[in-house]
This record gives C-alpha cells, sequence and structure tokens, in this order.
C-alpha cells in the first residue's frame, strides 16, 4: 500500500466501521447469500487481506474456516479483533505479509484490489504464501460499472459509460446514505488489467461470477439486477 493509500484509510478508518459494520447498511448484505454460497463451508486455513472491520472474516469463520484477518491500518485491526472476527488478528500490508511463503490454504481478498496502487505487488505476495494447492478468492467492483452511471434512480434508467472503459484513473468520491458518510477512494481499471496482473504473479483464474444482488434484501439495488456491481473470481497457483 503507498502513503497516500494508507493515509487515506488511516483517515477515514472511523468511517468505514460504521459504515461496514452497521447490518443492511450497504450493498454487501445484498450480496452475502450469494458470497457465501460462491466460498462454500470448509476447513483450512484462510488468509483475508485488507479485512476492515471484518464483516467478511466474519463470514468465513461461520462457515468453518480457520482465519487470519490483516489490515494495513491499526484501527480496522482492533474493530475486527473486538468483534472476535477470526482466529487472529494482524496489522500487515497485503504488499509484504508477514508470513513464510505456502502458509495459508485460501487468501481472501474483498474489494481490496481496488485500493491499492501496486496490484502487482500484492498479488505477487498472494501467490508466496498460498500453498501450491491453494486459493485465492476475490471481489472486485465490477470493472464496467466502474466507468459509468444510470441516468437517473427509475430501475430502467440508461446506464451511460464516461469516458473510456480502458486505463488506469483514480477515484475519490463521497457516498452518503441513512446518516451516514463514506469517503472512497482508490483505482479504476479495466478486467483486462487484474487478469494479466494474476498471470504475471502465477495465478490462473478457474472461476468467475457476475452475481446478482437479493432484492428482498436491498430493493433499491434493482438497477443492479441489470448492470453487475461486482465481480467475483477465484484463482489457483500455476
Amino acid at each position: 500500500m503507498t502513503d497516500q493509500d494508507r493515509r487515506h484509510w488511516h483517515r477515514v478508518a472511523r468511517q468505514w466501521i460504521s459504515w461496514a459494520g452497521t447490518p443492511g447498511h450497504d450493498a454487501f448484505w445484498a450480496y452475502l447469500p450469494a458470497l457465501r454460497d460462491f466460498i462454500g463451508p470448509g476447513q483450512d486455513e484462510v488468509l483475508e487481506i485488507g479485512c476492515g472491520e471484518g464483516r467478511v472474516a466474519r463470514t468465513l469463520t461461520a462457515l468453518g474456516y480457520r482465519v487470519t484477518a490483516t489490515d494495513a491500518v491499526p484501527a480496522m485491526v482492533e474493530a475486527a479483533a473486538a468483534a472476535r472476527s477470526a482466529e487472529r488478528h494482524l496489522v500487515a500490508d497485503a504488499a509484504a505479509l508477514p508470513f513464510a511463503a505456502a502458509s495459508f490454504d485460501r487468501v481472501m481478498a474483498y474489494n481490496v484490489l481496488m485500493d491499492v496502487a501496486d496490484m502487482a505487488a500484492v498479488l505477487r505476495e498472494v501467490r508466496r504464501v498460498l500453498r501450491p494447492s491453494g486459493q485465492l478468492i476475490a471481489s472486485i467492483v465490477h470493472p464496467f460499472r466502474d466507468r459509468g452511471r444510470f441516468a437517473g434512480p427509475e430501475p430502467e434508467a440508461d446506464f451511460v459509460l464516461k469516458g473510456s472503459y480502458f486505463g488506469r484513473v483514480r477515484f475519490d468520491g463521497i457516498e452518503e446514505r441513512d446518516g451516514k458518510e463514506m469517503h472512497f477512494a482508490g483505482w479504476s481499471q479495466p478486467l483486462e488489467s487484474y487478469a494479466a496482473a494474476l498471470e504475471q504473479a502465477g495465478l490462473a483464474i478457474t472461476s468467475l461470477r457476475e452475481p446478482l444482488p437479493d432484492l428482498a434484501v436491498a430493493p433499491r439495488l434493482v438497477q443492479s439486477a441489470r448492470v453487475p456491481m461486482f465481480l467475483w473470481l477465484k484463482a489457483r497457483p500455476v
């Protein structure tokens, strides 16, 4: 994580802990049933990078995994530990993990890869700490959705692409909902960039999903049943 990224997440840590830690508040909860199915139950040793306040670590723990939760921001790790999200909680930079090679059966990177400037360095570390039979599970904001906006709030509103889908650009903006505010910042890049970085790190995509939200949980996400909000993938060492 670069100094710019680290400073941002240090500044907004308390915002994120409140935003993500409020059940039902953001889109995560509408995708949670599908995420559980995508991960599946298990008893493997899992490393989560960028654990935030711990909601994904708690999901993994509930599925039976032995979880080590890490984040570069101490306040995030403290919140995850206070919620007993995992077996172990450590402050660690995803691009310089304090673990020996081949230490984990799986690595979870949930909405982390778009928040780091050097995604290739993070994926090299993921590959290093994965066992030969291991698996990376990753979620990213869908690269196509990242580059456009709906023209209005109507369910059938046009989705308008702004500028080019290609290239790497910085995103930086504030979202407000139900009295909470979250300042998001990171990097938007096309799907090819993710695939190329995985390939260069020695990881091959084995599964890819564009999940649908559970509209019974969040009817407001009806537009995301037309244009995907997230992209999930699994990859294995080669």
